[in-house]
């Protein structure tokens, strides 16, 4: 852990750690892949779980938004349910549908039999991770893993989800078997993220995308305790970590207390939320991430241009009401019909601020 690699110039680190970088140092969630067509050719001879496993394309796509937008950091291409392979789950990422699980997970018998996470399945996704760290010069990668309670909606739903409602009915109705799957998917999230960490991934953020549907109460009696145990368990790799969910404005101060052990801790913070509201509840030493509405990028250059603007002068405001620093970043993943143009000129664009 104490030989990890020095990136001193990279203003993303630097603001994740709290330090004042040379300027706003920016990446997108979801930069490496659908918006691109570079990534769509690729993706006509391969399947999105096919290109998973494969340590040459991972690396490749990876790469692309890094070439073609000069972005801060990248982040590896992947998906929230590939350590579910790991575990022997049959699931499969459908077109236009999203994960779909061949044997929904629903019962106390259905969570004993889940398998714990082999390593050997997701190598080439450690070496992936190996391929880039010495690939990427002074640009950090991210690793990135979905956090527990994400996983366990995929798994009880069998696929995505609007209400969440075999999930909530198993939490609430059964909080044994909840605890006990939440526990084993909490392992698999570990295990997932150490192999990243031990290739030499230079940071990580993990995605609770489903937790907005929870009640602050709720996440705290169900999902909280697990989720810190991710982070605790990790903070000694002295790495940034990053921690997002999508609708989120009434957890974020739990979910930065789930990142107290973190020495560098990162709240994402979608675009419904203001920067400085943000700041207001999070725990002190936060750095915050976001969060420009991702449709944004398809009104027209001058909309993007003052919409950026004022996500910059947000985040220093945030900085001002006690927030550590500040990564630009969407409130959510890039969209698929997002002119790739317009995402290198905002890059630009913030950097020059």
């Amino acid at each position: 852990m104490s030989n990890r690699r020095r990136l001193p110039r990279s203003a993303y680190l630097a603001a994740a750690a709290g330090r004042k970088p040379h300027w706003v140092p920016v990446w997108f969630m979801r930069q490496a892949g659908r918006s691109l067509p570079e990534y769509r050719q690729l993706r006509e001879k391969h399947s999105m779980l096919a290109a998973c496993f494969d340590a040459e394309l991972i690396c490749e796509i990876t790469v692309q938004p890094v070439r073609r937008h000069n972005v801060d950091a990248a982040i590896l291409f992947s998906d929230i349910v590939v350590p579910l392979r790991g575990a022997g789950i049959d699931v499969d990422i459908v077109a236009d549908v999203g994960p779909v699980i061949a044997q929904p997970v629903r019962t106390a018998a259905d969570i004993r039999a889940l398998k714990p996470f082999d390593p050997q399945v997701v190598e080439p996704v450690s070496e992936a991770v190996s391929s880039l760290v010495a690939a990427l010069g002074e640009v950090p990668l991210i690793g990135f893993a979905g956090a527990p309670f994400t996983l366990a909606s995929y798994l009880v739903e069998g696929g995505p989800s609007r209400h969440h409602a075999r999930t909530k009915a198993m939490m609430w109705g059964d909080p044994a078997s909840w605890h006990a799957l939440m526990s084993k998917l909490t392992d698999i999230t570990i295990a997932f993220l150490r192999t990243q960490l031990d290739a030499g991934a230079d940071a990580v953020q993990v995605f609770d995308s489903w937790a907005g549907t929870l009640s602050l109460a709720d996440y705290r009696t169900h999902v909280l305790p697990h989720s810190a145990r991710v982070f605790s368990t990790l903070a000694g790799y002295g790495v940034p970590m990053t921690h997002f969910g999508l609708g989120t404005a009434e957890l974020l101060g739990a979910m930065s207390g789930a990142l107290k052990p973190v020495a560098a801790a990162v709240v994402g913070v979608d675009w419904r939320t203001t920067l400085t509201d943000a700041a207001a509840r999070v725990q002190p030493g936060t750095v915050l991430q976001g969060n420009l509405d991702p449709a944004a990028l398809l009104a027209g250059w001058p909309v993007v241009e003052r919409a950026a603007r004022a996500v910059v002068d947000d985040g220093r405001r945030a900085v001002d009401a006690g927030a550590s620093g500040h990564v630009f970043n969407l409130g959510h993943g890039v969209l698929p019909e997002t002119d790739p143009g317009v995402l290198t000129e905002l890059v630009s664009l913030v950097h020059s601020l």
